[in-house]
């Protein structure tokens, strides 16, 4: 008996007798709130452990021999698809061919309707001293013989798209060395006469452009790449638009283990008008460079104890707030109620 003594007496939860406890109505609307606040905290806390979160770490980049994959999604509203050309060069002069690269085009009515399709990755150019020399033949060419038949017809169609107020959108996937360079989308693959006759100077030649997206890779949870949705449209001028392009690899690694590579990147933007001395061609330029840090950001999730630990304190504390609130409330409405029971028996 002894024994079953001192373990009792360790209860720190003693019970009352039945018949010396009371119950009123104000413990029970107390009793109702402190139950619907300590469901809606246990609802909150659950969503809060079942919710991740994610890590950042850096560290050196180690990748060699890989490619990397550039998505692009543009519109230009004011160039017909038969003049534009993407070219893609590296930092070594040279410009990168793949011709399995998916590259479209999607010719536009002035209304933004799509007229029709195009497979344009014969449209990466080829090395840069071949292009520079076909020009030089082509220029022999027409000074000799003039516009061949190919060239009249192309002239005639391109003009007849302007008139009409037709645009092009380009998309696709490029997929060039992860070296620095840069890509950019312009006329520069028309010959400089064809492109003289059909725009009769680059000043009218409008580079006006949308950008619905442009990526290095995959998209993962929380990513924000800072050039969609850019929109820039010239009224009577025109020049080049240059992004220059600081891209950061990254791996992103989910609750499950898998390992997603992709890259996150930063911008800055440059305008140059066109005047009256150029012999350039206006263009749209990205011009991209990649940073030697990889960051590597992994979805973790709170630990059980963690989420028992703040469970514990949320509803305990819960219970004790209402219990002395029940308190509180049960000696106040007996202090206003005894001198009116008092005055009653008088």
């Amino acid at each position: 008996m002894g024994l079953k003594q001192a373990v009792k007496s360790l209860d720190a939860f003693p019970r009352a007798e039945e018949h010396l406890l009371q119950k009123t109505q104000t413990g029970a609307l107390v009793s109702v709130v402190g139950l619907v606040i300590m469901a809606t905290l246990f609802l909150h806390e659950l969503r809060y452990y079942l919710t991740t979160y994610t890590v950042h770490q850096m560290s050196v980049d180690l990748r060699r021999g890989e490619t990397l994959p550039i998505h692009i999604n543009m519109t230009f509203p004011s160039l017909p698809c038969d003049v534009l050309s993407v070219d893609a060069i590296d930092m070594s002069g040279k410009h990168e061919v793949d011709l399995d690269t998916n590259m479209w085009k999607l010719r536009l009515h002035r209304d933004g309707h799509i007229i029709g399709t195009e497979y344009v990755s014969d449209l990466v150019e080829k090395e840069h001293a071949a292009h520079n020399h076909d020009h030089e033949e082509e220029k022999d060419n027409l000074h000799i013989h003039g516009f061949d038949q190919a060239a009249k017809d192309l002239v005639k169609k391109v003009k007849q798209a302007i008139a009409e107020g037709q645009g092009c959108r380009v998309y696709g996937v490029l997929d060039v060395q992860r070296v620095a360079g840069n890509f950019h989308i312009s006329v520069h693959g028309l010959n400089i006469f064809v492109a003289q006759t059909i725009f009769e100077g680059s000043k009218h030649v409008n580079v006006s452009h949308m950008i619905h997206n442009l990526s290095f890779g995959p998209k993962y949870p929380g990513i924000h790449n800072p050039l969609d949705g850019t929109v820039r449209i010239l009224h009577d001028t025109s020049g080049t638009f240059k992004y220059y392009i600081k891209i950061v690899p990254t791996e992103y690694k989910y609750i499950s283990k898998d390992v997603l590579p992709t890259n996150q990147f930063s911008v800055t933007e440059y305008f140059s008008p066109m005047n009256d001395f150029d012999r350039s061609w206006p263009a749209v330029y990205f011009l991209y460079d990649l940073s030697p840090i990889t960051v590597t950001i992994k979805e973790e999730r709170r630990s059980f104890l963690h989420f028992i630990t703040r469970l514990c304190a949320v509803l305990g504390g819960t219970f004790a707030v209402t219990g002395m609130l029940d308190r509180w409330m049960y000696r106040f409405l007996e202090a206003v109620t005894k001198p009116k029971r008092r005055s009653a028996m008088h």
